[in-house]
């Protein structure tokens, strides 16, 4: 695979899930967050690259965040544990729909559990539980309901031999 093309992906994918990120910025942070950039993280089912490229997409997009430093560094490290393991879901399932219902879980359950803590931290409202409810289906939301489509979409443009697609 040619270094330049990863390369290329990497950057459009970092720079897709920021401008996504601040397109929704009036509701794309906090519980209660949505923020259809969180459909890339099914990105790494086909793509390595797309594992640094989320985290610092994800970086970017942070520097918005009410909550702060903390937020960056700890909200985009969540990311690039979520897609580290989503890629390792990939290699090891597959089964199409399998995979991909499989490869949303990471970044679902990482952000679930791992925000409202943050949040906690930096002095945000609510408990952890009060956090947590709307964290996980706001993300569920945004990752399979954007994701899976997507996920379909670069299967079916592989099949069709785009060579933007295939690793």
């Amino acid at each position: 695979m040619n270094l330049t093309k990863r390369l290329c992906r990497a950057g459009v994918i970092a720079a897709a899930y920021a401008a996504l990120t601040f397109a929704f910025a009036p509701v794309a942070f906090g519980p209660v967050q949505i923020r259809p950039a969180e459909a890339l993280t099914i990105l790494p089912l086909f793509f390595i690259e797309s594992v640094p490229a989320l985290f610092i997409g994800c970086l970017i997009a942070n520097l918005l965040s009410v909550y702060g430093f903390i937020d960056v560094v700890v909200g985009s490290s969540v990311t690039l544990l979520a897609a580290a393991l989503t890629y390792l879901i990939g290699k090891a399932v597959k089964q199409p729909l399998i995979k991909v219902l499989t490869g949303g879980v990471p970044p679902i359950i990482l952000n679930a559990v791992i925000l409202p803590f943050v949040w906690a931290f930096a002095g945000g409202e609510g408990a952890f539980i009060v956090n947590f409810y709307p964290i996980l289906i706001t993300q569920t939301l945004c990752i399979y309901a954007v994701g899976i489509p997507l996920y379909y979409s670069i299967v079916s443009l592989r099949k069709h031999g785009n060579r933007l697609f295939i690793s």
